[in-house]
C-alpha cells in the first residue's frame, strides 16, 4: 500500500499495477481498492498500464475530511496524478464516471483523455424526483445508523435484483460494504441531477464514453446526450456487457482508445 495526500490534508491509499502509461481507476459505489473484483480489474488492466488503485475518501484505508463536496474528490484525483508523474488517462466506472468528467472539467493538460463507463446521472425530470426521494431515505438510515438497511435501499433503488440484494448479507464481503454505506450519500451527490450538459459542452479532453449493451436504458439515454455534449466524443455500445463490465471484454477499448 502506497499513500499520498490530497490539498486539504486527507490521506489517500492506493496500489499500483503494472507497466506503461499512467492510468488512474476511479471506482463506483460501495467499491474500494481491495474489493476483489476491482483488484481483478486493475490487474487485468496492468497489462497495457500502471495503473493507480486508490480507495476514494471514506473508503478503505483513504481518509475521510468534512464536510465532502465535489470539489473535495477532484482535488483527491488531481493528488493521484501527482503520483503518477503529473499527468494521467483516467477510466472512471458508474459514479467514478462522473468524477472523470469533472476531473476533465477542472484539471486542465493534467488529464490526458477520459474514458466513461455507464455514467448514472438522472436521465429525466421523473427519474430525478424518484431519486431524490430514495436519497431522503438512504440519509435517514444513515442518520439511525442502519448501515445496512441503507445499503440494501440503495442497490435496490438503482435497479439491481431483489434476489442478489436478499443474498448480499451472506457473502463474506457484506460486512465491508456495510462499513462503506456512509459514502453513499457522496455517491448520491454526484449522481442526483441530470447530465451537466452545458458544461460538458467545454471539455476539450479526448474523451470516450462506453455503454453496456444490457444496461439501463437510462444509462443509454445518458450516454448519448453527453455524446452529443462533449466535442468529439466517442461512444461505444458494449456488447453483451451490463453495468458489472468484464474488464478482459473493455481492455481492448482502453488500449485502443488511450494508446
Amino acid at each position: 500500500m502506497k499513500t499520498t495526500q490530497s490539498k486539504d490534508g486527507t490521506t489517500l491509499a492506493y496500489d499500483v499495477y503494472g507497466n506503461g502509461p499512467a492510468l488512474i481507476y476511479i471506482t463506483g459505489a460501495s467499491c474500494h481498492r481491495s474489493f476483489k473484483p476491482i483488484v481483478q480489474d486493475a490487474k487485468i488492466f496492468a497489462n497495457e498500464f500502471t495503473v493507480f488503485n486508490y480507495d476514494r475518501r471514506g473508503r478503505g484505508d483513504s481518509g475521510n475530511t468534512l464536510p465532502y463536496t465535489i470539489e473535495r474528490e477532484i482535488e483527491d484525483i488531481e493528488a493521484m496524478i501527482d503520483s503518477a508523474g503529473g499527468t494521467a488517462f483516467l477510466y472512471g466506472h458508474s459514479s467514478g464516471a462522473v468524477l472523470a468528467l469533472e476531473a476533465a472539467l477542472r484539471l486542465g493538460s493534467k488529464v490526458q483523455k477520459v474514458m466513461m463507463y455507464d455514467a448514472p446521472y438522472v436521465h429525466d425530470e421523473e427519474r430525478k424526483f424518484e431519486y431524490n426521494q430514495l436519497s431522503q431515505k438512504i440519509h435517514k438510515l444513515l442518520d439511525n445508523g442502519k448501515n445496512g438497511e441503507a445499503m440494501s435501499c440503495f442497490l435496490k433503488g438503482i435497479g439491481m435484483p431483489k434476489v442478489f440484494v436478499l443474498l448480499l448479507p451472506l457473502f463474506p464481503g457484506w460486512k465491508t460494504m456495510k462499513a462503506l454505506a456512509p459514502t453513499l450519500a457522496y455517491d448520491i451527490v454526484l449522481t442526483q441531477d441530470l447530465p451537466p450538459i452545458e458544461r460538458a459542452t467545454q471539455i476539450s479532453v479526448p474523451t470516450q464514453i462506453i455503454v453496456g449493451e444490457k444496461s439501463p436504458s437510462s444509462i443509454h439515454d445518458v450516454g448519448r446526450q453527453l455524446t452529443k455534449a462533449i466535442p468529439n466524443a466517442k461512444f461505444v455500445q458494449l456488447t453483451g456487457q451490463d453495468h458489472m463490465v468484464k474488464a478482459k471484454t473493455l481492455l481492448p477499448l482502453l488500449s485502443g482508445f488511450f494508446k
